[in-house]
């Protein structure tokens, strides 16, 4: 039968699937209605259906359920309740979680990288001479050659918003270490 499943998955898109898995649904809840279960048949078949369930779903999706329980403005009775339905339907192992922190870190180191880049060529800008038709407006003159242009100001953004980045990166990067 899981082979027949297998197939019908495999063949069709995925709103054929969800029409499938409806249809099969519907058959399971009408045999379970002719039938006289009791409660240690009823909760072999509850088990192995969340397993089914756990088994198909991406092992992200409990995180990502996690994190909508965090941008919720509840109280916190209400957050702890969910957060134990939570907990109770989706299993968390070590091998998800790890996978989870790398991610993160990856993300971090990327964008610490991607903030020394902003800061060296930020400077850059600033030190190397641009050509006079790059130079757009100087705003503050030093003397009659040289001053504080329009170009100096838009490298200086630069090199800050590269900052930005990098401190907020090595906090977060710090934060998930902990």
């Amino acid at each position: 039968m899981s082979d027949q499943i297998n197939n019908i998955n495999n063949s069709h898109n995925d709103q054929e699937d969800g029409q499938a898995i409806n249809q099969k649904l519907d058959e399971l809840i009408a045999l379970l209605a002719e039938t006289n279960i009791d409660s240690d048949k009823a909760r072999d078949i509850q088990q192995r259906l969340n397993n089914a369930i756990e088994n198909s779903a991406q092992a992200d999706a409990g995180i990502d359920a996690l994190r909508q329980i965090d941008t919720d403005n509840a109280s916190r009775d209400d957050l702890l309740d969910e957060f134990s339905i939570l907990l109770s339907s989706h299993q968390f192992d070590s091998e998800s979680s790890k996978k989870y922190i790398r991610a993160e870190k990856g993300a971090n180191i990327v964008l610490m990288v991607i903030s020394l880049v902003m800061i060296t060529l930020g400077l850059a800008m600033i030190v190397m001479p641009a050509p006079p038709d790059f130079e757009i407006y100087t705003i503050f003159y030093f003397n009659a050659n040289d001053g504080i242009t329009i170009m100096d100001l838009i490298s200086s953004l630069i090199v800050l918003s590269g900052i930005y980045l990098l401190i907020k990166s090595i906090f977060k990067f710090g934060g998930t270490q902990k």
